[in-house]
């Protein structure tokens, strides 16, 4: 297995137990746990289920295309933006809903930028992968 794969397949298991942590952190805490939602939800749907996809994607779609993948180096540069955009995001949020500062609301929309070109390019990556399969 290629070892970006295994990497998105690791930060998924990371997020996963980051999200469920958040998640159990509001139980014990209910008082503040609104401001935690955005990052308990994005933790286990970008973070673990996302990343999940990703890895599973890049290591079974080729095989079952009969390609190789268009660009190995656009799945690198995929991982670190889907990665800095979902930490920026679980970082800045709680800020943001807080109005600590509006700093955090420009890192918040920043980090969703990233997170959206990093779907972009696995889209883009996947379709020219399987386009003639």
């Amino acid at each position: 297995m290629e070892l970006t794969v295994v990497w998105y397949l690791r930060m998924s298991l990371i997020y996963f137990v980051a999200g469920v942590l958040v998640g159990f952190a509001m139980l014990l805490w209910p008082a503040e746990s609104g401001y935690f939602i955005p990052v308990h939800t994005h933790l286990n749907l970008l973070g673990f289920m996302s990343m999940m996809i990703y890895g599973v994607g890049y290591h079974i779609l080729p095989k079952f295309s009969g390609k190789l993948m268009y660009s190995p180096k656009i799945m690198k540069v995929q991982f670190w933006l889907a990665n800095a955009g979902l930490i920026g995001m679980a970082a800045s949020w709680p800020f943001s809903a807080m109005e600590e500062s509006p700093l955090f609301g420009t890192i918040l929309i920043f980090s969703a930028f990233l997170t959206l070109l990093s779907a972009i390019l696995f889209a883009f990556n996947m379709m020219k992968t399987v386009k003639s399969a």
